[in-house]
């Protein structure tokens, strides 16, 4: 039996006015930051995901980011929704410093799923 396809996971993450409206509460752009990064090691360990790359628009866009263009994007295979469900889990789970507020408050995620975009047959139409 052959393995199935894994899924083509574009994982689009903006950053809110929270985090711009730091340090408040006692959380500080190092405490999201730490966060952040234990969010992007923890998908990237998901058993199932094969990370490909990531970028970051930091320069480019300034300011929170609510939809498309998105701050940062992570690119991976992922063997199942389930998978990718358990990476956008991440972001209600993870603690941001000491107190109780987790990374969704600071940052959002949407994962856009498909298929990897191969070459395909063509047959071109007859000129008529």
């Amino acid at each position: 039996m052959s393995e199935p396809t894994p899924l083509r996971v574009l994982f689009c993450i903006g950053i809110n006015q929270n985090f711009f409206d730091l340090p408040s509460a006692g959380v500080t752009v190092d405490d999201v930051w730490r966060a952040f990064v234990e969010m992007m090691d923890g998908i990237k360990a998901l058993p199932g995901v094969d990370f490909i790359g990531d970028i970051d628009d930091d320069a480019h866009l300034v300011g929170p980011s609510d939809s498309w263009p998105w701050t940062c994007y992570l690119l991976a295979d992922v063997d199942t929704q389930e998978t990718v469900r358990a990476a956008c889990n991440l972001f209600r789970t993870i603690a941001v410093g000491d107190g109780d507020f987790k990374l969704w408050r600071y940052a959002k995620v949407e994962a856009r799923m498909g298929r990897a975009l191969t070459p395909r047959s063509y047959e071109p139409a007859e000129a008529n």
